[in-house]
């Protein structure tokens, strides 16, 4: 179901947490936030990076977070 103003990306993690709350089945979710996030981050990062031509600082630029802090993300990713 998209609400007003709601873009792709909001509609497709819309529709993907709708089918996973239907597959729990009525057993209870834990840690939603934590694995959307997840999910997320590392494409994310990865096609920002490669839209950045590899350049750290210029991908951090576009994401609006620190240079140190896109490594640490890139570092728990695994992403070189």
């Amino acid at each position: 179901m998209k609400t007003k103003n709601e873009n792709e990306l909001a509609v497709c993690v819309r529709r993907v947490l709708e089918q996973y709350f239907r597959d729990l089945d009525g057993e209870p979710a834990a840690n939603v936030y934590d694995m959307v996030i997840q999910c997320v981050e590392k494409p994310c990062l990865e096609m920002v990076l490669n839209h950045a031509g590899g350049n750290q600082s210029r991908a951090a630029e576009m994401l609006g977070i620190n240079r140190n802090t896109l490594r640490k993300k890139m570092q728990q990713h695994g992403i070189k």
